[in-house]
This record gives C-alpha cells, sequence and structure tokens, in this order.
C-alpha cells in the first residue's frame, strides 16, 4: 500500500474527527452523527494501517484518534471519588429519603406490636410462666441481659451484632422480589421478640435497664431494620401499582435504586454495631450512653432529609445514570 497516497486521502477525514473530538461537549444533533460515523470509518482505516503498513507512526496516531474518538462516542466513566460522593449525597440518601411513608409506617407498627406484647406479658403471669421457671427468668433479667453486651472481645461482638442486623436487612429487601409478602412477618418476629424480653424486664423492675441498655444502639439499628422493610415493600408494592409506566421499566428502576439502601445500611449497621459494643456496655452513665445513641439516630435523620430532599427535587430517584432499559416517552 502507499502510504503517501493513503494519508492524502484520508488525512480530511482525520482532521475532521479530531476537530468534533476536541468539540465533543459543544455538539450539534448532526454533528453527533457525523462524530459516530467518523469514528467507524476512522477504524477501518486504522485496521487497515496495521494489516498492510509498516508504518509505526501512521498507526500510533490512527490509534490515538479513534481511542479519543471511542471515550467521546461512548462516554468516559467518572472518576471513583466522584462516584463515592454521588453515592452518598444523592443514591443513597433519595432512597431513603422517597421512601420516609414506607418505613415510617413500618416503625410505627413495629413499634406497636412490640408495646402491646410487652404489656402483655408484664400483665399476665401465665404467659410469664409459659416461657420459662422462675429460675430462669430471675438468670435472664439480673445476669444475661446485661452480661449479653460485655461477655464477649468488643470487635468480635461488634461484627456478629453487624452480621446479624445485616442479615434481618437483607432478609427485607430480598423479599422486594416476592411483592414484599415476608417483610411484615420479619418485621413482626422482631418486634415480639423484643417486646417479650422488655415485659419481662419491665414487669421485674428492671425496665431501666433494659431502656438503658437498648436505646443506645437500638435507635440507630431499629431505623435501619425499618428503612430496609419501607425501601422492600416500596419495591414489592410497584409490583402491583406501576402507575402509567410499564411495570418492567419501574421494576428495573426500583430495583437498581434499592441496591444504594443495601449498600449505605451496610455501613449504618456497621455504625450501630460498634455503637453496641464500645457504648452500650460502657461504664458511662446511663444518659451520657443515651445521648451517643440520639446523636447518631439525630445525625442519621438529618443526613437523609438534607440530602435525600434536595436530591428529591431535582428529580434524583436513586436509579443508576444512563439507565439500559430507560426510554424516554412523550
Amino acid at each position: 500500500m502507499d502510504i503517501d497516497a493513503f494519508r492524502a486521502a484520508h488525512q480530511p477525514t482525520w482532521d475532521r474527527l479530531d476537530e468534533l473530538v476536541k468539540r465533543r461537549r459543544r455538539l450539534t444533533g448532526p454533528e453527533v452523527d457525523e462524530l459516530v460515523e467518523l469514528y467507524q470509518r476512522v477504524s477501518t482505516h486504522l485496521s487497515i494501517a496495521r494489516s498492510t503498513s509498516r508504518d509505526g507512526v501512521l498507526t500510533g496516531r490512527l490509534s490515538a484518534l479513534v481511542a479519543r474518538a471511542r471515550s467521546a462516542v461512548t462516554g468516559a466513566h467518572a472518576p471513583a471519588w466522584r462516584e463515592f460522593l454521588r453515592f452518598w449525597t444523592v443514591s443513597f440518601p433519595v432512597v431513603c429519603y422517597r421512601s420516609w411513608r414506607w418505613w415510617l409506617g413500618a416503625a410505627v407498627a413495629s413499634l406497636v406490636v412490640a408495646a402491646a406484647v410487652g404489656v402483655w406479658v408484664a400483665a399476665n403471669p401465665d404467659v410469664r410462666a409459659a416461657m420459662g421457671t422462675p429460675e430462669e427468668i430471675r438468670q435472664l433479667v439480673e445476669h444475661d441481659f446485661a452480661d449479653y453486651y460485655s461477655e464477649n472481645p468488643a470487635g468480635s461482638f461488634a461484627a456478629h451484632v453487624w452480621v446479624n442486623n445485616a442479615w434481618v436487612a437483607a432478609q427485607c429487601i430480598a423479599s422486594a422480589a416476592i411483592g414484599g409478602v415476608l417483610i411484615p412477618y420479619i418485621l413482626y418476629q422482631n418486634a415480639a421478640n423484643l417486646g417479650l424480653v422488655g415485659g419481662i424486664m419491665i414487669d421485674s423492675g428492671r425496665g431501666d435497664v433494659f431502656f438503658g441498655l437498648i436505646t443506645p444502639h437500638g435507635l440507630l439499628e431499629l431505623t435501619a431494620v425499618f428503612l430496609a422493610a419501607g425501601a422492600g415493600m416500596r419495591v414489592g408494592w410497584s409490583l402491583i401499582a406501576p402507575g402509567p409506566r410499564p411495570r418492567a421499566q419501574v421494576l428495573a428502576e426500583q430495583g437498581r435504586a434499592v441496591v444504594a439502601v443495601v449498600l449505605g445500611l451496610a455501613v449504618v449497621l456497621l455504625v450501630s454495631g460498634l455503637v453496641e459494643a464500645l457504648v452500650t456496655p460502657s461504664p458511662l452513665p446511663t444518659w451520657a450512653r443515651v445521648s451517643i445513641g440520639a446523636a447518631a439516630e439525630l445525625a442519621f435523620l438529618l443526613y437523609v432529609v438534607h440530602f435525600g430532599r434536595r436530591a428529591a427535587r431535582a428529580g434524583e430517584t436513586g436509579d443508576i445514570a444512563d439507565a439500559p432499559d430507560y426510554v424516554p416517552t412523550a
């Protein structure tokens, strides 16, 4: 192949592609189409040059031009730090914020069940007798409940708590795939267990110990569980009432968005586990331990409201950018 003739014949095409690549953020619609067409054409030129020529300078120049054009056509990936920042300021908080009615409903229902079970246990000796012998209940009240938070090293205990709570949250999220029908049962089990222990402790005159140990970590921990349940039920509801858009499109959007909840709650539950391992069993006075837990809960709620509301007003849903199954419709 005559390299000089090849270069002379196609040089205007290469120059035009180079110009369009340099102006890629200011192209008109026809120029974008031209960019794609020239990218394909120059890719062919590169293939020809590689197979029929030993001119390394020409091959290198065309390779660089094609690589830059490919980036302009397909789009370059955002830097990792930008994706990380977007996740914590948009994706995670906006899904939490948009689901607030669901997880607030889950919280209210769970607390009502826990309170009802606690009153039932405290007011019925027969129920307490069915739960264990007087010696077993005394052991729970005077030793086991408080010792649970300090009998293991803080590090291993925090890991155990994190895995256990993450499993409960994961069950709620996974249940969304079948319409969220198991989520009320999961929440009921969690609330009933809380009410059973609380009822025994309160009836035995140890209500201060119960709330003093549960509250520091329980505020953030239960909020995370309620949020997972709310996000899961919201996805499940989209199966029943997808609205004016196709059901598959709504489910895909909600399903991708709920992944942000899974990742975000893993960190929230890690913080809760650290509070439970380090603050709950600490020798700090009860008011100090409860204050730390309340501060963590308040900080999380303010974070969700601030960033979530801002992202929601900007039209964000928590879905990934350029979702592959999203087609704009008029």
